[in-house]
């Protein structure tokens, strides 16, 4: 079989394993999301992975709800929620932060490995993960190390994982959010492209509302 062939094969059987072990979590945080949204709470993400929460935040078919986290800018409040991913969920800042939110009243919801988190030493003082601290801990499923593959000539294991499945987790979530908003009178702002006839006015006519109430 030919690498691209394994390598679609694997991405599959890891985005099956999500949606049929991670269903009733992914559910609970888009619940969670619309919520918070609904009472005028805020949604930010910090990093996710590599920058995958850039795949939901001000772009065409993205709620306007999610904000992007900057690290000194950004006033956490009690029922706020606080996106964060990581894989190994050990990153002795990102604890730091999630420790901090949640002890402030910050719902903090989690992308990550559970298998990866716990194959590795903590590296907080706390001595914990952050899965462990997390409001709720969403499993990537995504193995040790995170690489898919194990192909022969190369040293190390082929194909990262954790992006698309963080991308399926993540909008998997948003739409419980948005179908949960639209059946309790509640109709989200929702971005078009910025390149498409009538996008710039939609968007300003969006954010004006979401300014006012939140959503």
């Amino acid at each position: 079989m030919e690498l691209m062939e394994r390598y679609q094969e694997a991405a599959l059987e890891l985005l099956g394993k999500v949606r049929t072990t991670q269903k009733d979590v992914i559910r609970k945080a888009g619940e969670m999301v619309a919520e918070a949204a609904e009472h005028g709470q805020k949604i930010y993400f910090t990093r996710v992975v590599h920058g995958i929460e850039h795949d939901l935040i001000s772009r065409g078919g993205g709620p306007i709800f999610y904000q992007e986290y900057k690290k000194g800018e950004t006033a956490l409040k009690e029922g706020d929620i606080l996106f964060m991913g990581s894989v190994s969920g050990r990153t002795a800042e990102e604890v730091e932060l999630a420790y901090n939110s949640v002890n402030a009243g910050v719902k903090v919801i989690l992308l990550t490995s559970i298998a990866y988190s716990d194959a590795v030493e903590p590296v907080h003082p706390s001595g914990k993960r952050l899965y462990e601290i997390a409001t709720l801990a969403i499993d990537m499923c995504v193995p040790v190390a995170e690489a898919l593959l194990d192909v022969e000539g190369l040293d190390a294991r082929f194909a990262a994982s954790s992006g698309i499945a963080s991308t399926f987790i993540l909008w998997s979530l948003t739409s419980v959010a948005v179908e949960k908003m639209l059946a309790e009178g509640y109709k989200p702002g929702v971005f078009r492209s910025h390149n498409f006839p009538g996008g710039p006015e939609h968007n300003e006519a969006i954010k004006a509302h979401y300014a006012e109430y939140g959503w």
